[in-house]
């Protein structure tokens, strides 16, 4: 099992910087409360000066999207998502402990932050350029086909486990109750893209091991170091 983006993404995507973070030993039976609330106190400080689409963050993936031919204001990137939720409402729902920390997180550092359970990953996860007939299962259950050439986040057996990049996350590996594997992802497109990422990355790992009494393993993706072997 690795992860990768593929060559085509490094280079039409130079600027990208990626974190990840595997981890075992995962479920329900624990508190989060405490690190989500410093966490969502980071990203209320940052939207009582700034709208999320003001951000430095949001705008890159914004820039991004554009370029991959897609309009920003109706594809989003999942941290604006979070971030433009939060504003409104003034509080997520709560999913699992996990998502819930990793949902705080996103929105503190405004970075797009993707759990997936690895048991439902067959061999290996790639960000890489669709085919199109690739298999997307919605959270409601529905199958969808990315379109040729979307940004994907795709499996050995061809399914599609994300679409159109940090837009939207599928049903299939969604973390659940009996998840115990997972594989973090976070990434980044910004100027300080590559600093951030490594502080989200840290901060995760901190509050995992904290939370999980667990041992997980991280590291930051680059052009020249690109894979990860989990």
């Amino acid at each position: 099992m690795y992860f990768r983006h593929s060559s085509d993404v490094w280079s039409e995507f130079p600027e990208l910087a990626a974190g990840v973070i595997y981890v075992e030993g995962i479920h329900r039976a624990v508190s989060v409360t405490p690190c989500v609330a410093q966490f969502e106190a980071v990203a209320k400080a940052r939207l009582a000066d700034d709208a999320e689409g003001e951000l430095p963050e949001i705008q890159a993936w914004r820039r991004a999207f554009s370029r991959m031919g897609l309009k920003p204001t109706q594809y989003r990137s999942a941290s604006e998502a979070l971030l433009r939720r939060f504003r409104k409402e003034g509080a997520l729902p709560k999913i699992h402990p996990l998502i819930d920390l990793c949902n705080a997180a996103s929105m503190a550092l405004a970075l797009p932050v993707a759990v997936f359970d690895l048991a439902r990953v067959a061999g290996h996860l790639e960000v890489r350029r669709a085919a199109g007939d690739e298999i997307y299962m919605t959270f409601t259950g529905e199958i969808e086909h990315p379109e040729p050439q979307e940004v994907i986040f795709a499996d050995a057996e061809g399914r599609a486990h994300a679409r159109r990049w940090t837009n939207r996350q599928g049903g299939y590996s969604a973390v659940r109750d009996e998840t115990a594997r997972v594989l973090i992802v976070a990434e980044a497109l910004h100027a300080d893209a590559a600093a951030d990422v490594e502080r989200l990355v840290d901060a995760l790992d901190t509050a995992i091991r904290v939370v999980w009494s667990v041992e997980p393993r991280s590291a930051i993706l680059g052009r020249t170091a690109s894979r990860f072997d989990c």
